[in-house]
């Protein structure tokens, strides 16, 4: 009886193995590390877009090299009974885009020319408009100087200006300068003032800088001042309108830009295309 148990208890104690000897302890063997998240690459910001028909324009070739010079100047002139009763006050009009126009209107005549704005520093045009009083100045010199530093390194083939000019104001001795508003002793009674547009176009030779000869001619021109008798295409009467007090009240006047815009629009819109579609010879 005895030894069929003890035979037992021997199967049984070689069955009972300890736990050390089936797997390593988990307190002793350092845990796996667990593997990272692979971090997210941030995708590589793209490249921005290169203003490619900017670029273009400023560094392609260039048949007309366009020097927009009206600047933000529109002078309020009012005529007195006599000229010490003569004012001039300029009011700052920037917000009109004038030059903006004159671009605009020239790219728009040039067909498929290659056409580019020349921007250059404010008071570029200083020396022309008001040129320094010397000896031996020559004044038909004035534009062309500032025009050859204007363009330096544009390399364009012609180049068109437009700059203020001036003109007489019809039945007087007097005279108007650029664009603006002309009233006189008598128009505040009767509110009338008149808008004015001189301007001046001119084309330079791209490397010579000798100036084209004017395109239209005088003879075509003649006639058409004669055609003009009676009235004139540089005023334009305003009637029921209330002169501004301000410069600042000038600058905000919606019918003034518009009228003046207009006047520009109209001039450059029949003159541009006999100096932008002709070589032209040089004076």
């Amino acid at each position: 009886m005895l030894r069929p148990l003890a035979v037992a208890t021997i199967l049984l104690a070689c069955l009972v193995v300890p736990a050390s000897s089936q797997s390593p302890s988990t307190a002793d063997t350092p845990a796996a590390p667990v593997p990272a998240k692979p971090v997210a690459k941030k995708p590589a910001p793209k490249a921005k877009a290169a203003a490619k028909p900017i670029a273009a324009a400023d560094s392609g070739p260039c048949q007309i090299g366009v020097i927009p010079a009206l600047g933000d100047k529109f002078l309020l002139e009012h005529i007195g009974l006599t000229v010490f009763g003569n004012e001039f006050t300029d009011a700052p009009v920037e917000s009109w885009g004038l030059d903006d126009l004159i671009f605009a209107r020239a790219r728009a005549v040039a067909g498929g020319q290659s056409v580019r704005r020349i921007t250059y520093a404010k008071g570029a045009f200083d020396p022309y408009y008001n040129p320094p009083r010397e000896l031996f100045r020559v004044a038909r010199n004035d534009l062309v100087n500032v025009v050859r530093q204007v363009a330096a390194t544009a390399n364009c083939e012609r180049y068109l200006v437009v700059v203020r000019s001036a003109g007489q104001v019809p039945g007087t001795n007097q005279s108007a300068t650029g664009i603006g508003l002309l009233t006189n002793w008598a128009s505040g009674t009767f509110k009338n003032a008149q808008l004015f547009a001189f301007i001046g176009i001119a084309v330079y030779d791209g490397k010579t800088f000798a100036k084209h000869e004017d395109p239209i001619g005088f003879g075509a021109r003649l006639a058409d001042h004669l055609s003009h008798l009676g009235r004139s295409e540089f005023f334009e009467p305003l009637k029921d309108f209330e002169v501004p007090a301000t410069p600042e009240a000038v600058a905000g006047s919606s019918r003034l830009r518009d009228g003046a815009r207009a006047m520009i629009a109209a001039r450059l819109d029949k003159e541009l295309p006999a100096y932008l579609n002709d070589v032209g010879n040089t004076q």
